[in-house]
């Protein structure tokens, strides 16, 4: 709202006198708020380092294959299992016998079948019941209970034993994909923060160009009024004040757009109230190039030929872990249980009959269809198309670094010719504007001097800001440290 305020005077300035338009601007200018928090770029850098959700992420993924790590060595301990099991029996399984059972007393007789109790007459009834269904004997009981524990304990499992190596490795690769997801919060948060300065600065300029519309507005009035001015220019510098204004909107909430798109990648609250320190032409100081650089590239710090390395490492351990599955393993095993056979449901009378066992399996891989072989197979293909990848790989960063390298120094050229450029304008919007002063140009010319000074300014920031933001992408590609030994951000001795 105050910027709306601030841009109304300046339609005002073209029925006001020039003095009080100038207060009216100064009493809407927009004022900073007295919390707002002014960042340089390492202290933006600290914050990201903390409140970044890739950062976050990449951290809980390092803790996930820690994880997954103990979870392999697990499998070097014995394994204990406890179970527990109840039956019912629906129809019992009957068996016959090739001799005659009547000789042993299941003839079906009275004595066999009133025996004393469920249990005793059970079988003499069973026994009656085969000698009729021609002779079987029904076997078993009603209900049956089983509860046992159990372990088993690899003691030579050579697979086991490479899979623990290939977990290993695959927090390596989590570790190093956690500084990946760092290096480009880095160059993320140092292109945030160059737009910044740079809507910031093109905002100043144009701020600039407004108030020299204005001031030459009330200088053409002036002059208009006193008869020493034509309507054209008049009307001319009329309209050079109203263009002036769309350019305040628009760098205005490009300032406004690019902290939002820097609290985003720095993990804090849109509403937040921040602001950068500094300016483009503090990274102005001191810019160079290596141009050898382009010729001894060193990317033995790129994260992605890290992972690359990484995932090769881990592919010749599947190999070798695929051609273990032809070796045998040896493991202990041993078992305790306990069960009971009853036709009832009296606990405390049950008889429970332990059984327990202790021995050693030996497992002989011999043919499998060709399964282990082509298993072998895939994951020596996976290593040839790893290697393509790699080369590949390689070859893009080299010619990235080439592209960076050739626009850091188009930039250092442009802004040299930008420099001179906008000094050299400098001092024809002066003369310019005191050749207007005493009516020996016309508004025409000054026109022309004030946009030639405009797009002069721009320039430098430009060339400063494609430098900077090419630089920051070098150093993600080669890999460069921002961490001290204290994990405090230091962007300057790496």
């Amino acid at each position: 709202m105050k910027r709306k305020a601030f841009l109304l005077a300046a339609a005002l300035t073209l029925i006001l006198p020039f003095h009080a338009a100038a207060q009216l601007r100064d009493e809407v200018r927009p004022v900073e708020q007295e919390d707002t928090l002014r960042l340089t770029l390492e202290q933006a850098l600290q914050i990201a380092l903390s409140e970044n959700v890739a950062v976050k992420v990449a951290d809980k993924e390092i803790e996930r294959a820690e994880y997954a790590k103990k979870g392999t060595y697990a499998s070097l301990f014995p394994q204990v299992n406890g179970s527990a099991a109840f039956q019912r029996t629906i129809k019992k399984q009957v068996m016959y016998m090739d001799f005659d059972m009547s000789s042993m007393g299941f003839g079906g007789g009275e004595g066999a079948a009133s025996g004393e109790g469920e249990e005793s007459s059970a079988p003499a009834a069973a026994a009656a019941r085969g000698g009729s269904s021609g002779g079987g004997i029904e076997v078993g009981r009603w209900n049956t209970w089983n509860a046992g524990v159990s372990a088993t304990m690899p003691l030579v499992n050579a697979q086991l034993w490479k899979s623990l190596a290939i977990s290993g490795e695959q927090v390596e690769l989590a570790v190093e994909q956690a500084r990946s997801s760092r290096l480009d919060m880095v160059t993320q948060v140092k292109q945030a923060f160059y737009a910044v300065l740079l809507a910031k600065e093109a905002l100043r300029v144009y701020e600039e160009v407004w108030e020299n519309a204005v001031k030459s507005f009330e200088q053409t009035r002036r002059r208009y009024n006193a008869q020493k001015a034509s309507e054209l220019e008049f009307t001319r510098a009329q309209a050079t004040v109203a263009n002036a204004i769309p350019n305040l909107y628009n760098a205005e909430n490009s300032v406004a757009l690019s902290l939002w798109q820097l609290k985003a990648v720095m993990g804090v609250d849109l509403d937040a109230a921040i602001d950068v320190a500094g300016s483009l032409e503090d990274f102005a100081e001191g810019l160079s190039y290596d141009e050898a650089l382009a010729d001894e590239v060193d990317l033995s710090g790129n994260s992605s030929l890290r992972q690359l390395a990484i995932q090769a490492e881990q592919l010749a351990e599947t190999v070798k872990l695929q051609k273990y599955a032809y070796l045998p393993s040896l493991a202990a095993n041993y078992s305790y249980s306990i069960n009971a056979m009853t036709n009832d449901f009296k606990f405390s009378e049950y008889r429970w009959t332990p059984y327990s066992y202790v021995g050693i399996s030996l497992n002989i891989p011999i043919f499998s269809g060709g399964k282990r072989l082509n298993d072998v197979r895939v994951a020596k293909v996976q290593q040839a198309e790893l290697n393509y990848q790699r080369v590949d790989t390689e070859r893009r960063l080299r010619i990235a670094i080439r592209q960076y390298l050739t626009t850091m120094e188009t930039s250092l050229r442009s802004l040299a010719a930008a420099r001179e450029a906008a000094a050299t304008a400098r001092k024809a919007y002066d003369i310019s504007a005191k050749s207007y002063d005493v009516g020996r140009s016309t508004i025409t010319d000054l026109n022309d001097a004030s946009l030639a000074l405009t797009q002069a300014e721009l320039s430098v920031s430009q060339a400063v800001y494609n430098f900077v933001v090419a630089k920051s992408q070098l150093e993600q590609t080669l890999g460069y440290d921002f961490l001290d030994e204290n994990g405090a951000v230091d962007l300057q001795n790496r």
